[in-house]
């Protein structure tokens, strides 16, 4: 037990964050969790996470990545293409219209900025490739994300959601994700000596600050989420079914491309893996009253490094 809680302590984590939050009868950590959600508590933590995530990657391997340029448009076309197409066809599905939101959020999203990296890596695959992509589609992200998004939402027929002031975001999304990536990765470069001894610590101080920005959307949300705790499998059976579908579609376009073991690995992850930090903070600005739309992202988190891992064992045995 110890050691699988060693292995697994972040997904316990999450679970346990909203465990605990929608427990609190009397909304103690409630209460905590939306004051810090007032006062910008969300904003700063997003900011420390990209900050931290810069300082982890290391910049000195995208020269190994900038060679392949067919895999490059293969993993973004999965991020950018086939996501937003996947979750306009689950809008047909049975579905409640948070859960449908928050599908929508996900595929927006772009790739992960560790757990894929490393995921391609254990496969066998181009880790420095993966982290090209990873980079690019972050920086691309801040344009894609209010125009498609907005795309999405006008196909559910509520003009309500429609409303996204596309500028604002685009700067909020710069300001949040960009300029502290930036800096991350501008102090890992020049201060690599100094900054070494940490960068093993990086991931875990990265995801402690996940688990808090988690619990802040989750008490601002928790009326909502406790009012459909029902769906609860709709959510888990829509969120495995999205990334599969993604999976198997960027192995797909891996295949038809004819890029083999070796250069597929970095697709077919950074194809399906979707950040949650940044889901969420979109979550709790542009829809707070929709607690599942905020389980959606969290539950595919976890089911998608889940599925992934499994994954990586696969691969590994085929390369």
């Amino acid at each position: 037990v110890p050691a699988l809680l060693k292995k697994y302590w972040f997904m316990v984590g999450l679970v346990a964050v909203a465990a605990v939050t929608m427990a609190d009868r009397y909304e103690w950590t409630v209460a905590a969790g939306r004051w810090l959600k007032a006062h910008q508590g969300p904003g700063m933590v997003i900011f420390a996470i990209f900050f931290f995530s810069g300082l982890a990657l290391d910049v000195r391997l995208l020269k190994k990545g900038l060679g392949d340029g067919k895999a490059t448009a293969a993993a973004l076309a999965s991020i950018f293409i086939f996501a937003p197409m996947v979750a306009w066809v689950f809008r047909w599905l049975p579905l409640d219209h948070q859960i449908i939101t928050g599908l929508f959020l996900v595929a927006v999203m772009p790739s992960t900025l560790s757990s894929g990296v490393v995921m391609t890596g254990g496969a066998g695959g181009n880790a420095a490739h993966a982290l090209l992509v990873t980079i690019i589609a972050n920086a691309l992200a801040v344009f894609t994300i209010p125009v498609v998004l907005s795309l999405l939402l006008a196909t559910t027929g509520d003009n309500r959601l429609v409303v996204i002031d596309k500028a604002a975001i685009m700067i909020k999304i710069a300001l949040l994700v960009l300029v502290p990536l930036a800096l991350g990765m501008a102090a890992q470069y020049f201060f690599r000596r100094q900054i070494a001894p940490w960068q093993g610590r990086t991931q875990v101080i990265n995801q402690l600050l996940i688990l808090a920005i988690v619990w802040m959307a989750t008490c601002q949300s928790r009326a909502a989420i406790l009012a459909g705790s029902h769906a609860i499998i709709s959510i888990s059976a829509a969120t495995l079914g999205f990334h599969l579908v993604l999976v198997a579609l960027a192995a797909s376009l891996a295949k038809f491309m004819r890029i083999g073991p070796g250069r597929r690995e970095s697709i077919i992850f950074m194809g399906g893996q979707k950040t949650l930090p940044l889901s969420v903070i979109l979550q709790v600005t542009l829809f707070p009253e929709y607690g599942l739309a905020l389980a959606v992202c969290v539950v595919h988190h976890i089911l998608h490094l889940i599925t992934d891992a499994y994954l990586v064992e696969k691969l590994k045995h085929t390369a």
